[in-house]
C-alpha cells in the first residue's frame, strides 16, 4: 500500500535518512521506534505529502486513504467535541451544525413567523443527514469519545474550553472515527489515562486496515504490532515481531555483527601486518601485491550501531523512620462534589505504592495532600520527623526560569555540585552536547519534565510523590528511570498509565472506589491477577 524507496533526507546539517526503504502492506499493524530526533515524524509526514525526500520515492497507491494523527492538533473553537469529530468524516458534520442552528431558531420566540419555512429547511437537511448516515456516526463519535474518557458533558461542551490534553483525544478520536485504509498516529498514547489507553489499545487491534505508529508505552506496542520498524543512523531495517522481540533479535543482531567485525578486524590486522613486514623485501613482491589487492576487494564489516543508553545512580538517601506519612479522617471537597469521606492511609518505609482508580476518583488529590499542595477540608495529614520528600507533579515544570539555560538552571539548584556531575546528570535525562546550554523557555513540555526530574533526583529525598512521571519520556529515558528507582530505597507514592513502569515498581495498590479505599498487599501485577482487571472498572 506505501512503499518507501531509496529515500535520503537532510534537514539542515542533520542527515535523517540515507538510501532508507521500508513497505507497509494491507493490514499490517507497525511500530515505529528510533531515538528522539531520528526522523520518526518526518517520516509520517513525508507519506502524508507534507514533506518531499531529497532523493528516492514514497508511493501510495490509489484510491488509498489515510488518517494521520500527530501531536500539533491545531485550531479547535466554536464546535461541540462531537461535531469537532464528526468533522474528519466531510460533509456530515456540516449537516450536523446546520442541524444545530435550525433547532434553535425553531425554538426561538422571534423566528415564530418563519417557522414554515425552518422546518421545511430542517427536513431536506435532516433527510440528506441520514441519507448519509449521520445518525450512526454521531452515536460511533460518541462511543469512541467515550472510550477516551469524555463525558457527556464534556462531548456536549465547547470544544475551546477543553484543555491541550483533552483536545488530543479530541483530534484522536477523529482519526479513529475516519476509519481510514491506513492510520499513521505519532504518539497517540500521550496524554491518555490507564483506562483509555486500554480501551484505545483494544480499539486498534480490532482494526482492520493497516496501521504505523510511534508509542513511549512499550506495554501498548506489544499488545498491537506484529513488525517493527527501526530508525537508526539514517537507515530502515524491518523486524517481524512485537517490540520485545525486536529488542531481543537487535541484541543478538548486535553480537553477531560485534562479532563478524571483531574478526575481520583481526584478519585485516593480520594481513596488514605481513604487508609492513615485507613490503620492502624483492623475494615477496608478488604476496604483498596479492594481499593489497585482496584487501582493497573485501567488503568492511562495521561495528554495530549502539543506541546511547544512559544509566543513573542514586545517591543514598538518607534513611527515614518507619512511618512515613498518615491520613487520618480526611473529608476533601471540590464545591459539592465529594472526593473524600473519613479517608485513612498510611505509608510504611520502603512501601511503593501505586494508586489505581478511574478519572476523578481523586488520584491526584491525594498526592497533593500528602505533599502538602493542598488541604484536607476536615482530618488530618502527618509526615515522619525524618522524612524528606520530592514532589514531581505536571505543574513544577511553571517554575523553571525560561531565561537559565539547562546547565545554569541545576548550577542554580547545586551550587556546591561542580560542572562534571551535572553534566552526567543532564546527559542521563537526554541533554547531552549542545542541548545543555537550551534556554528554558524554548525545551518542550517532556524536556521540561526530564530537567524537574533530574533536579529532584541528583539529591535524593527518601520520600518520592510522583504523579505521572513517565509523561513525554521515550522509552530508554523510561527504562533508565526505572532502573533507577528499583534500587531507590526509599518509600514511593505514585500515580501513571504505563503498565510496565507499575509492574516493575509497585510493591503496593491502592484503590480508590466510589465505595471507598481498597488496598492490595502486592504489586500491579499481583492486583491484575487478583482482580482480573488492568485498571478499575475494565475486565481484562
Amino acid at each position: 500500500m506505501i512503499r518507501l524507496e531509496n529515500i535520503s533526507k537532510q534537514n539542515g546539517k542533520q542527515i535523517v535518512f540515507i538510501e532508507a526503504s521500508a513497505a507497509l502492506q494491507r493490514g499490517e499493524k507497525i511500530g515505529l521506534v528510533g531515538p528522539n530526533g531520528a526522523g520518526k515524524t518526518t517520516l509520517f509526514r513525508m507519506i502524508t505529502g507534507e514533506e518531499l525526500p531529497d532523493e528516492g520515492q514514497v508511493s501510495v497507491d490509489r484510491g488509498v486513504s489515510i488518517g494521520y494523527f500527530s501531536q500539533d492538533v491545531g485550531d479547535m473553537s466554536g464546535k461541540s467535541a462531537v461535531l469537532e469529530v464528526i468533522d474528519g468524516v466531510g460533509p456530515v458534520s456540516e449537516l450536523a451544525a446546520a442541524m444545530a442552528e435550525l433547532e434553535a431558531a425553531m425554538g426561538d420566540p422571534d423566528c415564530a413567523d418563519d417557522m414554515d419555512d425552518l422546518l421545511a429547511r430542517y427536513g431536506e437537511v435532516q433527510g440528506r443527514f441520514d441519507e448519509l448516515d449521520g445518525y450512526a456516526l454521531d452515536g460511533r463519535a460518541r462511543e469512541i469519545l467515550g472510550g477516551l474518557g469524555f463525558s457527556p458533558e464534556m462531548m456536549d461542551g465547547d470544544v475551546a474550553k477543553l484543555s491541550g490534553g483533552w483536545k488530543m483525544r479530541v483530534a484522536l478520536a477523529r482519526i479513529l472515527l475516519m476509519r481510514p485504509d491506513v492510520m499513521l498516529l505519532d504518539e497517540p498514547s500521550n496524554h491518555l489515562d490507564l483506562e483509555s489507553l486500554i480501551w484505545l489499545e483494544n480499539f486498534l487491534k480490532g482494526f482492520d486496515g493497516a496501521l504505523l505508529m510511534t508509542s513511549h508505552d512499550r506495554e501498548f506496542m506489544n499488545r498491537i504490532v506484529g513488525k517493527i520498524v527501526e530508525i537508526d543512523g539514517g537507515s530502515l531495517t524491518s523486524y517481524s515481531g512485537d517490540y520485545e522481540f525486536y529488542r531481543q533479535q537487535r541484541a543478538v543482531a548486535e553480537v553477531q555483527q560485534q562479532a563478524q567485525f571483531e574478526r575481520q578486524q583481526a584478519m585485516l590486522a593480520k594481513e596488514i601486518a605481513f604487508i609492513e613486514r615485507f613490503k620492502a623485501r624483492a623475494s615477496h613482491a608478488a604476496q604483498v601485491q596479492s594481499r593489497v589487492k585482496k584487501l582493497e576487494k573485501i567488503d568492511r564489516v562495521e561495528p554495530p550501531k549502539r543506541q546511547q543508553t544512559v544509566r543513573f545512580e542514586f545517591q543514598p538517601a538518607p534513611r527515614s523512620g518507619e512511618d512515613v506519612a498518615t491520613l487520618k479522617n480526611i473529608h476533601k471537597s471540590y464545591g459539592a462534589r465529594k472526593i473524600y469521606e473519613g479517608l485513612d492511609f498510611q505509608i510504611r518505609r520502603r512501601e511503593r505504592w501505586c494508586v489505581m482508580g478511574v478519572n476523578g476518583a481523586g488520584k491526584s488529590t491525594l498526592l497533593k495532600l500528602v505533599a502538602g499542595e493542598s488541604k484536607p477540608d476536615q482530618g488530618s495529614v502527618a509526615r515522619g520527623p525524618s522524612v524528606r520528600m520530592g514532589y514531581f507533579a505536571q505543574h513544577a515544570m511553571e517554575v523553571l526560569d525560561g531565561d537559565r539555560t539547562v546547565l545554569q538552571f541545576l548550577e542554580d539548584s547545586f551550587p556546591q555540585a561542580g560542572q562534571a556531575p551535572l553534566r552526567a546528570l543532564a546527559g542521563c535525562f537526554g541533554f547531552s552536547g549542545d542541548e545543555i546550554e537550551k534556554k528554558c523557555r524554548v525545551l518542550s513540555g517532556g524536556e521540561k519534565a526530564r530537567l524537574v526530574m533530574a533536579r529532584m533526583l541528583f539529591d535524593p529525598p527518601n520520600f518520592l510523590v510522583l504523579d505521572e512521571p513517565t509523561n513525554h519520556l521515550d522509552i530508554a529515558t523510561k527504562q533508565m528511570l526505572i532502573e533507577a528507582l528499583s534500587r531507590y530505597e526509599g518509600a514511593m507514592l505514585f500515580v501513571s498509565h504505563d503498565r510496565h513502569f507499575l509492574a516493575a515498581l509497585s510493591n503496593r495498590v491502592l484503590e480508590l472506589t466510589p465505595d471507598g479505599l481498597h488496598t492490595y498487599g502486592g504489586g500491579y501485577t499481583e492486583y491484575v491477577e487478583r482482580t482480573g482487571q488492568e485498571a478499575p472498572g475494565l475486565r481484562s
